[in-house]
């Protein structure tokens, strides 16, 4: 019998806003990533390490990427996705429903940009997985599984 199998897990905030009629999601553009740079991504997101939490790992990516303070509780889980790449992946999703600041580019060596964008008119640009989960998540399906 081999080793066991092992695989990274990443996660991502799906940060929103309401103006009204309409619902916002933060996005960022990645810059000198090794991967998909120069196309929208969520913002906030990362891989979560050795120790950590999924929660734990979103509060820090956040603090670090964007600025702001995310509560663990105030998180709240929404879609796991297992994506195979050159790596498999889980990918675990959380919306933040109260965060604390103002989100900025902390890391402009990783992220150009970053914009709010109408849920239901994205950038063409946005990385298709990430595309792909979030309708998964407007449809309320909490799973999926993303070949790439």
């Amino acid at each position: 019998m081999g080793e066991p199998f092992k695989a990274l897990s990443a996660v991502f905030p799906i940060i929103l806003e309401t103006d009204g009629i309409k619902t916002k999601i933060l996005l960022h553009r990645r810059k000198n990533t090794g991967y998909q740079d120069g196309k929208w991504d969520i913002a906030g997101s990362g891989h979560v390490d050795e120790g950590e939490t999924a929660k734990s790992a979103l509060s820090r990516e956040c603090k670090e990427e964007l600025g702001i303070v995310v509560k663990n509780e105030d998180l709240t889980f929404v879609h796991l996705s297992q994506r195979f790449s050159n790596r498999i992946y889980y990918d675990v999703y959380f919306t933040v429903n109260k965060y604390s600041g103002v989100p900025t580019v902390n890391e402009p060596d990783k992220c150009s940009e970053l914009s709010w964008f109408d849920i239901d008119s994205l950038p063409d640009d946005l990385i298709e997985c990430r595309n792909m989960v979030i309708q998964e998540y407007k449809r309320k399906n909490y799973y999926s599984e993303i070949i790439e």
